[in-house]
């Protein structure tokens, strides 16, 4: 086991990976920008370096900032949250140079499977559905234009090194095509400093269901359940749970195997996750695979019992699982809410300020992830995310009642809030059916309502 771990994110996450390595006996290294400087992570971690000014190249994605951090307070081992180096092999290959541990997976694994046209020939290799597109970077718009005419529309421009949404354009006609093709592009290079795309069959009305695997790269890979993503805003997730209303044993059993499946065929070692597109008749199809912890994973902690980020401590240094597929059992139901600082009355515009006041409600089976505090300035330079809220129950509705009563009391002020989408959106009576798919926030009010 590590004696010190450098904790290279900031907010919910950084605090999250820090309390885990607290009950672990790991000593920490928060690292922050200077605009973080009295963020939560920086006060409950054992030591603290200063990284740079706000902006995330100066900074959190600063490789020669943080390796020399880890140096400096001798941090045998790195863990990258799930922000801008959690999928860089390139950053994971300079922490193996410097005989510093990189927890996740190989650097293999990132390349493979951080190149999404190159997932995708690895996945059809597999014998894991993949979605009808492109089967190589597609370089130019004639070319783009020529793959469409192949595919058939709709489709879907996204960034071959892309994630989260970013770089990504759905296109329903020819004429629609160069537009999303540029704005692509440019949200590509911005995001990730890599402009490659690739085209894919967009399938309409599907479920977006992601299976958590967890693999040590010699003697076993499980998976633990599925997790519910539908309720999307472009194509940014705001409420999870786990297991999906839509997914019976069989269908669980099928994706699990396809999940398994691709995690073998990158001899996978760490937590990730396979996403995949249900669609109306049931049908699954390779989306991704995210070769890090996500965003959603307290609802599979929550119904699997076990602690993730542990996993990926024990995993990276060197312990095998020590359990197989026979020894997960599922229980219960979990449900997560994205908090945001973001305003549904002006399309959700980010908003920046201070919390002048915070009430985050507890009782029965709710579980609070957040770094904010009252007084804690949000700043402008970062991802909006404030909190996730989970609620934990014998069954959906059980869940459901928990959520709805925990965003009832919960009180943040001096910024604008996602709360009352989430309250708006527990009360409609589809989503309570179930009756749901990835459009569905589009197609409805929900969209750009704010009601109390």
């Amino acid at each position: 086991m590590f004696d010190k771990i450098l904790v290279a994110d900031r907010g919910e996450i950084a605090l999250r990976v820090i309390r885990t390595c607290k009950e672990l006996g790991i000593r920490t290294v928060a690292v922050y920008s200077e605009a973080d400087a009295h963020s939560l992570h920086v006060h409950l971690a054992d030591e603290d370096v200063c990284i740079g000014p706000p902006p995330g190249e100066l900074s959190y994605r600063n490789f020669a900032n943080i390796i020399s951090a880890a140096e400096l307070t001798n941090a045998d081992a790195v863990h990258p949250g799930y922000g801008p180096l959690a999928e860089n092999a390139d950053f994971a290959e300079l922490c193996e140079s410097c005989a510093i541990e990189f927890i996740g997976p190989s650097v293999d694994s990132l390349r493979q499977m951080g190149d999404k046209a190159v997932a995708r020939h690895t996945m059809q290799a597999a014998g894991v559905p993949v979605i009808p597109g492109s089967e190589e970077e597609v370089k130019s718009l004639d070319q783009a234009l020529e793959w469409a005419g192949r595919i058939g529309y709709p489709l879907r421009v996204k960034a071959a090194a892309g994630g989260g949404g970013r770089g990504m354009r759905v296109v329903r006609s020819p004429q629609e095509l160069p537009e999303a093709w540029q704005m692509a592009r440019l949200e590509a290079r911005n995001a990730f400093a890599d402009d490659a795309l690739y085209l894919e069959r967009s399938i309409e009305r599907a479920r977006h269901i992601e299976i958590q695997v967890l693999g040590d790269g010699s003697s076993g890979i499980v998976y633990l359940g599925e997790r519910e993503c539908s309720i999307q805003r472009r194509h940014q997730k705001l409420l999870e749970e786990s297991p999906s209303p839509a997914v019976d044993d069989d269908l669980r059993r099928r994706l699990g195997d396809a999940a398994v499946a691709a995690a073998s065929s990158i001899n996978y070692r760490s937590a990730g996750t396979v996403e995949f597109l249900v669609d109306e008749n049931r049908e699954h199809y390779f989306l991704e695979m995210n070769t890090r912890i996500q965003v959603e994973h307290p609802v599979t902690e929550a119904v699997c019992g076990l602690d993730l980020i542990a996993e990926q401590i024990r995993i990276a240094g060197g312990e095998a699982l020590g359990y197989d597929q026979s020894d997960i059992k599922l229980t219960g139901h979990a449900m997560e809410c994205r908090i945001n600082a973001e305003d549904p009355e002006t399309n959700f515009t980010p908003s920046a300020g201070t919390i002048s006041a915070l009430h985050f409600p507890g009782g029965p089976s709710v579980r609070i992830d957040s770094h904010i505090y009252q007084g804690y300035a949000v700043p402008p330079y970062y991802d909006s995310l404030l909190a996730k809220i989970i609620t934990i129950g014998s069954d959906r509705a059980q869940s459901i009642a928990r959520m709805r009563r925990v965003l009832a009391e919960i009180t943040i002020e001096g910024v604008a809030t996602t709360v009352s989408f989430h309250r708006a959106l527990l009360q409609d009576s589809n989503f309570i059916a179930g009756r749901f798919d990835t459009d569905f926030v589009s197609r409805t009010d929900l969209d750009n309502t704010a009601t109390e």
